[in-house]
């Protein structure tokens, strides 16, 4: 049997490739918990330095698996227990400090929405479409949707789409700030790399910091984000790397600032 979830680290680069297309990536039971053990296992690898969440298949996820949940004979306490699993996946990738990009190719339904935005950066496919589906069958939002989406498109525009069977198309999307770009679908794969690489060419441990900054920081009073904030940027100032950065920017600074002899007289 294939992994529900396929993981690779190479270059610096964790891959999670969700691996359920035939059931267009819905999560299970299964899959849940290894969603949860591989978060923590590529935010704990000191080798990660950025992380790629896409999916096999024509859909990237359309949130939990509704029909194994229906045929298996789960019960409502199962159904809460592997919600908090998949959530303990989703607060360690989300607060961790590393930067993730999701690449969505196809249809993102209900809680899928959710683990998408657990990425700090999303490119989606000009064929990608997104929907709730939740109330359709009775169901009320989970997989972080709840707080995640009116994080990334407002409280109306979220409840627009909880309240409503309305799906709307990678523009829409756009748009409304659900991902960050939309790209030809044969440029997915390529633009999710290029967005790690760049990362990874720069300072990535401080892209990952204030990814982590602003996650952590929409959950806490403002006194605590400024006292995290305080210690976050005294710790990346403190590193070689930093270091080596702001001493190539001042001396950038100072040789921009300093006047000419031209045009003076004599």
């Amino acid at each position: 049997m294939s992994e529900s979830i396929l993981a690779t680290v190479e270059q610096g680069v964790a891959r999670l490739t969700f691996n359920r297309p035939t059931r267009l990536n819905a999560m299970d039971f299964d899959m849940g918990t290894r969603w949860r053990d591989l978060a923590h296992q590529v935010t704990d690898d000191p080798a990660v330095e950025a992380i790629i969440l896409d999916a096999a298949g024509p859909a990237f996820c359309a949130g939990g698996d509704v029909i194994m949940m229906a045929t298996s004979g789960a019960t409502g306490d199962q159904v809460t227990e592997t919600a908090h699993v998949i959530h303990d996946g989703i607060r360690t990738l989300a607060h961790s400090a590393k930067p993730i990009v999701a690449a969505v190719q196809g249809a993102v339904a209900g809680g899928g929405i959710g683990l998408m935005l657990t990425a700090d950066y999303v490119v989606a496919s000009e064929k990608a479409s997104f929907v709730s589906k939740y109330a359709n069958i009775g169901l009320t939002p989970d997989l972080g949707v709840s707080t995640l989406l009116p994080a990334a498109i407002g409280q109306r525009r979220a409840l627009q789409l909880l309240l409503q069977d309305r799906a709307i198309d990678a523009a829409t999307a756009l748009e409304w700030g659900l991902v960050a770009e939309v790209v030809a679908p044969d440029a997915l794969a390529d633009r999710a790399a290029e967005i790690a690489r760049f990362w990874m060419a720069g300072a990535t441990a401080a892209f990952g910091q204030a990814a982590r900054l602003v996650r952590v920081g929409a959950e806490r009073d403002l006194a605590a984000n400024l006292d995290d904030e305080a210690r976050t940027i005294g710790a990346a100032f403190a590193t070689d790397e930093s270091k080596t950065r702001v001493a190539a920017f001042a001396a950038s600074a100072r040789s921009s600032a300093r006047p000419t002899n031209e045009g003076t007289a004599r």
